[in-house]
């Protein structure tokens, strides 16, 4: 994903005509890796504060909560500001898991932290770097986009329950729903 992250992050650029063009491209292609970098760095050490061992899961995980944050806005900061960006989105990332936990919300792939927690930073973070843009310009965005998903994940949600169901049956939850899957299909 990373590697992925440098043609998504730089092909949103859309232009390469002038070296202004190339010099831009290039900027956005080294911040999305310090993102990712400082992503990983703080990751690694506030697990290690909390567990007292690098987690590499939550490394991982950091980069991605890395690359999430900086995708809003990856051309205006500068290296070091993408690099503690990056940071902010591990940082983030670690805490939002463990909320998660004691929630007991089950977010087996990390989705949530990743792209809901780091990408509302990431956005919310922007007016920071980018002179043209605004904190409350950045925060309505942010609530449209909240208000957009949450209707619409909640009547597609309503009308899955109302027609084939949302849960498996108590049997598949006791046995797993690879073995009920498994005896059904043979």
């Amino acid at each position: 994903l990373w590697m992925g992250w440098f043609g998504f992050n730089a092909g949103s650029y859309l232009n390469f005509n002038t070296e202004a063009d190339a010099a831009n491209v290039s900027r956005i292609l080294l911040n999305t890796n310090m993102a990712a970098a400082g992503g990983v760095i703080a990751a690694a050490f506030v697990s290690y504060m909390r567990t007292y061992q690098f987690d590499l899961t939550f490394m991982m995980n950091g980069a991605l909560g890395g690359l999430v944050a900086i995708t809003a806005e990856p051309l205006f900061p500068s290296p070091a500001m993408a690099t503690a960006i990056g940071m902010g989105g591990g940082i983030i990332l670690f805490w939002a898991f463990t909320m998660l936990d004691m929630l007991k919300i089950d977010d087996v792939v990390g989705a949530i932290p990743v792209h809901l927690f780091c990408g509302v930073f990431g956005t919310l973070i922007v007016p920071l770097t980018n002179p043209d843009a605004t904190f409350i310009g950045q925060a309505i965005s942010v609530a449209i986009v909240t208000g957009f998903v949450a209707v619409a994940t909640g009547l597609v949600w309503t009308i899955l329950n109302l027609t084939i169901g949302v849960r498996i049956s108590a049997e598949s939850e006791f046995y797993g729903v690879d073995a009920n899957e498994l005896v059904m299909k043979t």
